[in-house]
């Protein structure tokens, strides 16, 4: 039997959220609804999930000291990682000493805030089919590991997120260029990179996989576009042939088994035909999981929640969807949204705007997201909306 506490009170069920920005808001306002207290905490103020947080802190969570005196100090149940630029190792240290449950697991968190840790996991200890790869801590070695591969390869920090420092290099022209820049956006001071082959595949897709107490649940699979590295679209479900989605589902089981814990797991993959490679994976929704809000009975959000806390899931797909991002357009503090009206006006969407308190050119500041007959309708009906959106100087 499963108990929940009363908010801000002796009985609480308390979590508290490392990395508090658009996914997190989501996830703390579906913890709240099922009447557990959340803490939020980020490297900046008024991030988007300290908006709807019981409270939040202000910390560098790459400082172990920092991180445990906050963790002592507010003795969460749960501790609900959200980014990569997290101390991992003092989690692993925090669950050891039986301060607080790392949700999924201490070991899952250090393993995939790491690209070398996951990678390795997958390809050599799993022996699932993965890009050819390698690492390099030189800028002498990513050539010889590129040239070794062949071009064109991609070139990312092992520590980033979100597209952070990747690129796609066709020759040894650009190779130092790529290494600079891997250095310069990765979440940690980490002089290291993996150096990946290219896949020739069809599609990208996003497994959304569940692990619950009532065993291992798949969502119908998430397809996106990307940018540099960072995703623009998404819709669901993907179509795929029964075996290749056997496969993808076989994979994903494998490795959030290894992984372990409870909690919602986006399981990225190349698929070309019946053939599926492993790519990445995050434990916690991922960006592309967004169009779920428009899709499921319960988004990737909800199932996160539930899952963590121990409740049945469901992952239901009640329509076709698709989610389209809205970007900031700007370099500015305390924008101003326009057009949200005209948005709305699109049959059976809805939009997200995420709080940001500054915008960026290319910053996600809220999403899109859509429904319709089919994936090609919800994906029209997501652009449109998100295009009548503009963002201006307060």
């Amino acid at each position: 039997m499963v108990s929940i506490g009363t908010p801000l009170t002796a009985s609480a069920t308390r979590i508290m959220l490392l990395g508090s920005g658009e996914l997190g808001k989501e996830v703390v306002i579906e913890l709240m609804r099922l009447g557990a207290e959340v803490i939020a905490v980020d490297r900046y103020e008024n991030a988007p999930a300290m908006q709807v947080a019981h409270r939040s802190h202000v910390i560098d969570m790459t400082d172990a000291a920092a991180l445990r005196a906050l963790i002592e100090r507010e003795r969460p149940q749960m501790i609900v990682p959200e980014i990569e630029a997290i101390a991992t190792d003092e989690l692993a240290q925090i669950e050891a000493d039986g301060l607080a449950q790392v949700i999924p697991t201490a070991r899952a968190t250090q393993l995939t805030m790491n690209r070398e840790g996951i990678r390795r996991l997958a390809a050599e200890t799993l022996g699932l089919p993965t890009s050819a790869y390698a690492f390099a801590s030189t800028g002498e070695e990513l050539a010889e590991a590129a040239e070794k591969i062949g071009y064109p390869v991609f070139v990312k920090p092992v520590m980033s997120s979100s597209g952070k420092g990747q690129s796609h290099v066709k020759s040894g022209a650009d190779i130092n260029a790529a290494w600079d820049y891997a250095l310069e956006a990765g979440r940690k001071r980490e002089t290291r990179v993996i150096v990946e082959g290219q896949v020739d595949f069809e599609f990208e897709i996003t497994l959304l996989t569940v692990r619950s107490a009532g065993g291992t649940v798949f969502c119908e699979p998430v397809g996106h576009r990307q940018e540099g590295g960072d995703y623009v679209e998404s819709w669901q479900p993907q179509p795929m042939s029964d075996v290749a989605l056997k496969k993808a589902r076989e994979m994903a089981h494998r490795v959030t088994d290894e992984l372990g814990g409870l909690g919602l797991f986006g399981v990225e993959m190349f698929v070309k035909g019946d053939d599926v490679w492993f790519s990445e994976v995050s434990p916690r929704p991922h960006d592309t999981g967004l169009v779920t809000l428009a899709t499921q009975t319960q988004s990737e959000f909800a199932l996160h929640a539930r899952a963590i806390l121990g409740l049945p899931v469901d992952t239901t797909l009640l329509t076709p969807g698709a989610s389209a991002v809205i970007y900031g357009g700007i370099d500015a503090e305390g924008v101003v949204f326009d057009g949200v009206d005209e948005a709305l006006k699109v049959p059976q969407s809805d939009i997200r705007l995420f709080g940001k308190p500054e915008s960026f050119k290319r910053r996600r500041m809220g999403v899109a997201v859509a429904a319709g007959e089919d994936i090609a309708e919800a994906r029209r009906r997501a652009v449109k909306c998100a295009s009548k959106v503009t963002v201006r100087q307060g």
